[in-house]
């Protein structure tokens, strides 16, 4: 019998990544992420996105805010999905002012924020507007 030989690409990395963040497991998944550029493979936006989210279920906001940080180093842009996650983890952390320069950074790109960034109706927009709200409270104090 013949034994294959299969290297690692970049969707079996983003595979694993994504998984990882499924089980919550967002080390693992920044590991898989830092093992794939030590492969000299390329993450791709959606290996990004993967590790952002596995950030997200962590609530490791600032990782999931590196993330999206390093993909506009590598000239990659980040996607809704992307800036999604990134919002999403700031958001449960209560770091609203990072989730309003992720969203304020989002509508400077191509993309428009979906209906999970922004609808009126949700938890997040009340929350992230409120936050919006304190900010422009505060620079007015500071004027």
């Amino acid at each position: 019998m013949w034994e294959a030989k299969v290297e690692p690409n970049v969707i079996s990395y983003s595979t694993g990544v994504s998984a990882c963040g499924k089980s919550e497991q967002w080390r693992q998944a920044l590991a898989l992420l830092s093992e794939m550029q030590d492969s000299k493979l390329e993450p791709n936006v959606i290996s990004y996105s993967a590790g952002i989210s596995a950030c997200e279920k962590g609530a490791q906001w600032q990782w999931a805010l590196t993330l999206v940080s390093e993909m506009w180093e590598v000239k990659l842009e980040p996607d809704v999905l992307s800036y999604n996650a990134g919002i999403s983890a700031c958001e449960k952390c209560e770091q609203w002012q990072w989730a309003l320069a992720l969203l304020s950074e989002m509508w400077q790109t191509t993309l428009k924020p979906d209906v999970s960034a922004t609808a009126p109706g949700s938890v997040r927009a009340r929350k992230v507007a409120s936050g919006s709200r304190l900010i422009r409270f505060s620079a007015r104090r500071e004027r």
